[in-house]
């Protein structure tokens, strides 16, 4: 596999699923980055074998695809991929999708295989494709998962490299559980010509889109890795301590609402803003910034675990406003990213973005050209597949990315 050559990859992901706007970007940007950079790339999805699929419009769990196929239809239509994705039903052993007569020798034929979060089995049909990258965007809990679930390890040892959101763990300044992987460091590709930037609404709220708790906290090793709900409570004075204006777009059935909206937060139904890819980017585009908490767990451990969505922000021109995760070991910018670990920063990150706003939205833009153009990214995690070191092998572990 030379990675200067145009290759055929097949990306595994979690679009039919998970059929929201902002997990749409993440996926649909990998797969659109790689067609701008040349590459013969097939977007497919497997049900699993228990029911997965999310019916926003029912607001429940199943196994019936349809309402995530047409989402899928409609994104990766409006973005000139239609004939570029396919669905494995396996609860009817049956596929879905634009790309179904291909699908077999895409496969037969790829080079390498990217499977996103790792939430994809990996069939007979990609399970022989040379390279196949695992993509850690969860950093402490997939470690943990993969020493304490033999079936979610046994899927990672499937992959011959393997890349992490929490690009403090190959370096050495995180304190995630060693779980025997060979991790490098990998980020969100954004496509920039794919964000358009408009003027900033100096008046708009902060704002962003968040689940109140994604599943149960997890323990490991005498700690505890907890979710926004376990980083939010030094926090929800905020807007009483200041004039700016904050909205939460909240999911989770059980998160505190009436406490937040008493604290002076507007809380809105994600799923409003969420139900397509460009109800997304309206809604970021209507923001002011970002400001947002990081999972307790990514915190805790020092990941260096940076958001896809706060990567959205930056490259439609909004300044983020975000807990420290670690990650300025590694982002280093005079504006646009304002990190903070504390009440009384984040107030300073306030009052520099409200007292300097129009320079914070163009270094925001600049920020996400430095560091998450999908035109940087992207070649670099083929990269490192070419030189890729199996689950146990010898070899060191290093970054991918650098200033």
């Amino acid at each position: 596999m030379n990675a200067s050559s145009r290759l055929r990859i097949i990306v595994l992901g979690y679009i039919v699923r998970g059929p929201l706007g902002g997990l749409a970007w993440h996926h649909l940007q990998y797969v659109l980055g790689l067609e701008r950079l040349g590459h013969d790339v097939y977007f497919l999805e497997d049900s699993d074998d228990y029911p997965a699929c999310y019916d926003p419009s029912q607001d429940a769990v199943g196994s019936d695809p349809t309402y995530g196929l047409a989402f899928a239809a409609d994104a990766f239509g409006r973005l000139g991929l239609g004939t570029r994705w396919a669905y494995y039903d396996a609860h009817a052993d049956k596929w879905h999708g634009a790309a179904i007569e291909r699908t077999r020798h895409a496969c037969e034929t790829a080079d390498l295989v990217i499977n996103l979060s790792g939430v994809n089995p990996l069939r007979e049909w990609v399970a022989c494709v040379p390279g196949r990258a695992f993509v850690d965007t969860d950093p402490a809990f997939t470690q943990i998962r993969h020493l304490s679930d033999e079936r979610a390890r046994k899927l990672a040892e499937q992959h011959t490299a393997f890349f992490t959101f929490g690009e403090n763990i190959p370096t050495g300044l995180s304190a995630v559980p060693d779980d025997g992987f060979p991790w490098w460091s990998t980020r969100q590709p954004i496509v920039l010509d794919a964000w358009p930037v408009t003027p900033g609404p100096v008046n708009a709220r902060y704002t962003t889109v968040m689940q109140w708790d994604s599943y149960p906290p997890r323990e490991y090793g005498g700690r505890r890795f907890g979710m926004k709900s376990m980083s939010f409570s030094e926090f929800l004075k905020l807007p009483l301590c200041t004039n700016s204006k904050f909205e939460l777009a909240l999911g989770s059935p059980g998160a505190p609402r009436d406490l937040l909206t008493g604290a002076g937060w507007h809380v809105r139904d994600p799923l409003e803003i969420t139900r397509t890819p460009w109800t997304y980017q309206q809604y970021i585009e209507g923001s002011k910034a970002e400001f947002s908490v990081a999972k307790h767990g990514y915190v805790a451990i020092h990941s260096g675990w940076f958001s896809e969505r706060s990567a959205a922000y930056l490259a439609s021109g909004r300044p983020v406003l975000v807990q420290d995760t670690g990650f300025t070991e590694w982002l280093h910018a005079d504006g646009g990213v304002l990190p903070f670990s504390t009440l009384d920063e984040a107030l300073d990150g306030i009052r520099l973005i409200d007292s300097d706003y129009k320079r914070q939205c163009r270094i925001a833009r600049e920020v996400a050209a430095e560091y998450f153009d999908a035109n940087l990214v992207l070649p670099q995690l083929i990269e490192r597949c070419t030189q890729s070191v199996r689950p146990g092998a010898p070899g060191e572990t290093g970054r991918v990315l650098h200033r």
